[in-house]
């Protein structure tokens, strides 16, 4: 993506940074000049800080171009509170056929790497876009829903083991339990983590779990009872049964704290969304719920400046195809590198637009009827839904499904029929 004023910034030094978890190899040249300055900066917000303060009384404060392969993390994160440096963080795929363009071995080295950054921004700025942060709260909210994410993969790794765990020694406790990633499931297999345990529970003691947890029908829960006391186990050898059992508590253990932390987040994304400027917008889209509003909301971002197009928003979640020729052939594939999270953001919006709107369940079955299978379908419908997310965002105006409809009638598209002549 071009930045307008790129190539209109009068920089005093042009900075290639390639940043590493420890240390960050840098290479410097200022402008007019042909000498290059090459060193390694520690990762600790005193280096940084003196580093970028030695630079403003250098170049007394002008503005210094500063490439790096990342657009998030501890160093951006620390170098966007110096307003004098101009950050533009590249693609690596970038660098790295940058890279091969001009040493035959494509071989990665720091120093060089921080080299080949520097001589991209001072020669080739004007094809970079200078990072503009997003406000504090979408950037907020970008790190809750990403964070959210990943404590959500953690919750279905545990589930998921305790699921096979269970099926293999005391499958019964999958339908007894509960939800097997609540709170009940979790207390149920801490107080009886194998069947000769629960079989020994009294009636009563069953009967005050349930309702305990929420369970307020005497006719489910004689019925669980009576399925405990009539049960059988799956095994009886005790190798087995002991070592699972052990296991399961371990994970019971661990679950709950899981299972609080994605509520917890679930709150205060929904306080942040519901406090956002563009909360209303992002709402409007249909299915996009509590779950996803934000994501979209956190994907798209709050700088109305950083996409020209949808079809830069499209290419740059991986939502758009990419195409290879070689001679006659044609290769078209999903694209790889993308930020894999704003993918699915996209991706599971289309799949959850079916639902609730009326064109998309339409287009989506045109997809399936035309030969593609689902997940080509689902994103060959998000290709479509970031048109309309992208013209809504840049224009700040909530979408509306019945004009939506009502615009492809008057346009003949098929996945709208004509109303029939006589028909209300």
């Amino acid at each position: 993506m071009k930045s307008e004023h790129a190539d209109q910034i009068d920089f005093a030094a042009f900075v290639g940074l390639d940043w590493a978890d420890q240390e960050h190899a840098v290479c410097l040249q200022a402008s007019g000049s042909t000498k290059v300055e090459t060193y390694v900066l520690k990762q600790t917000a005193q280096s940084l800080g003196e580093w970028a303060n030695q630079l403003r009384d250098r170049f007394g404060g002008r503005k210094i171009a500063v490439c790096l392969e990342q657009s998030k993390g501890a160093l951006i994160y620390a170098l966007m509170s110096y307003e004098f440096l101009v950050l533009y963080p590249v693609n690596p795929q970038t660098l790295a056929k940058y890279r091969k363009a001009f040493r035959t071995s494509g071989a990665k080295d720091d120093p060089d790497d921080a080299g080949s950054l520097m001589e991209l921004v001072k020669l080739h700025r004007n094809r970079l876009r200078a990072w503009v942060p997003d406000d504090v709260q979408t950037r907020t909210l970008q790190m809750l829903v990403e964070s959210r994410r990943g404590i959500v993969r953690e919750r279905t790794r545990l589930t998921n083991r305790l699921i096979s765990l269970l099926k293999a020694y005391y499958p019964q406790a999958l339908e007894w339990a509960g939800e097997i990633k609540s709170l009940q499931a979790c207390d149920f297999l801490k107080k009886w983590p194998t069947l000769e345990a629960v079989k020994r529970a009294k009636g009563s003691e069953l009967k005050k779990f349930y309702r305990q947890h929420g369970c307020r029908n005497e006719q489910v829960i004689e019925e669980r009872i009576k399925q405990i006391r009539a049960s059988d186990p799956l095994t009886r050898d005790q190798a087995v049964i002991r070592s699972s059992a052990m296991v399961v508590e371990a994970i019971v253990s661990q679950l709950p704290c899981v299972i609080r932390a994605v509520e917890q987040f679930d709150q205060e994304i929904a306080r942040v969304f519901e406090q956002h400027p563009d909360h209303e917008l992002f709402n409007s889209f249909p299915g996009a719920g509590s779950a996803l509003a934000p994501r979209l909301l956190a994907a798209m971002g709050s700088d109305r400046a950083r996409y020209e197009s949808a079809k830069e928003v499209q290419q740059f979640s991986g939502i758009a195809p990419v195409t290879e020729r070689s001679g006659k052939s044609k290769w078209v594939h999903r694209r790889f590198a993308c930020p894999k999270f704003v993918r699915q953001t996209f991706h599971e919006f289309a799949k959850q637009s079916i639902v609730w709107s009326k064109w998309a369940h339409a287009y989506y079955d045109q997809q399936r009827r035309r030969g593609k299978h689902h997940h080509a379908a689902i994103r060959a419908l998000a290709y479509k839904w970031i048109r309309i997310i992208f013209r809504c965002w840049k224009d700040r105006t909530v979408y509306n499904e019945q004009a939506y409809v009502e615009a492809l009638r008057r346009r003949g598209s098929t996945l709208i029929p004509s109303p029939v002549p006589g028909e209300n």
